[in-house]
């Protein structure tokens, strides 16, 4: 598994794709800044403001970000026609699969510090106050953690797509709208701990200064946990060594009678 993971991390200097996350990531901090312009009376501190950037990720960016980069991963090997060279080394393609999940894990983990870096970036220039080491600190904590949490949500619907022929683009279909679920889901204190994607809002304890707002943690860790054994199975169940493509139809060919 080691060197599966190392070999990955490898790999990933040449995916170009890579930067679209980061630029994804940008784009959560600039959406959070478009909607600091609007004049409501809400007063922008760098707290209320980081708050907001992990909002935009949860519910719109970082579902379809993570899902779009992890179905590339997977399906590279397909893509590039070296799968079926790589499957005569002595690993089955499940211990593969979980090679690359794992480095998808790390790959959120960037991803949230490019995310809290934009975020620190950003109230610099707009001068937010309630600046402070403690304050940026906490911002990193909550980003780079709720970006683990959401790719531990998301990872089903990652595995589930690994298994069919080029589904990374379907996967990141299905991520954008689970994840956009979070906005309704977290309506409901409730179906907001057990909800996977506002779950991680609940593990970094989002807003918990808030009185209104309450999270059950140990319900937050079992949908959690819930999500990574539905991967789990979906992984494990993966029949064959490739994602299954559709049969093509052969043409029958008429022959034609006479000279």
């Amino acid at each position: 598994m080691f060197r599966i993971v190392k070999t990955e991390i490898w790999k990933l200097k040449r995916y170009h794709m890579i930067w679209s996350g980061v630029l994804l990531m940008l784009l959560s901090v600039l959406l959070t800044l478009f909607s600091t312009t609007a004049l409501d009376g809400t007063v922008w501190t760098f707290p209320f403001f980081a708050e907001q950037v992990i909002k935009n990720n949860v519910t719109m960016i970082f579902p379809v970000c993570i899902a779009l980069l992890a179905g590339y991963i997977i399906a590279r090997e397909e893509q590039d026609d070296t799968l079926k060279n790589i499957l005569t080394v002595p690993v089955s393609y499940c211990g593969l699969l979980w090679g690359k999940l794992f480095v998808c894990a790390l790959l959120s983990l960037f991803l949230g510090a490019v995310s809290a870096l934009f975020t620190v970036i950003a109230n610099i220039l707009m001068g937010f106050p309630g600046v402070s080491a403690a304050s940026i600190l906490q911002t990193f904590i909550q980003i780079i953690l709720s970006c683990l949490f959401l790719y531990i949500a998301v990872m089903p619907v990652i595995a589930m797509t690994a298994r069919i022929a080029n589904g990374h683009m379907v996967g990141t279909i299905v991520a954008f709208v689970y994840g956009y679920g979070g906005m309704f889901a977290a309506g409901n204190a409730t179906l907001a701990d057990i909800y996977p994607v506002t779950a991680s809002l609940g593990l970094i304890s989002y807003r918990s200064y808030d009185p209104t707002v309450h999270w059950n943690v140990l319900i937050c860790c079992f949908s959690m946990l819930a999500a990574f054994l539905l991967s789990a199975v979906f992984v494990f169940t993966t029949k064959g060594g490739a994602p299954v493509q559709a049969a093509k139809k052969q043409k029958k060919v008429i022959t034609k009678k006479g000279w």
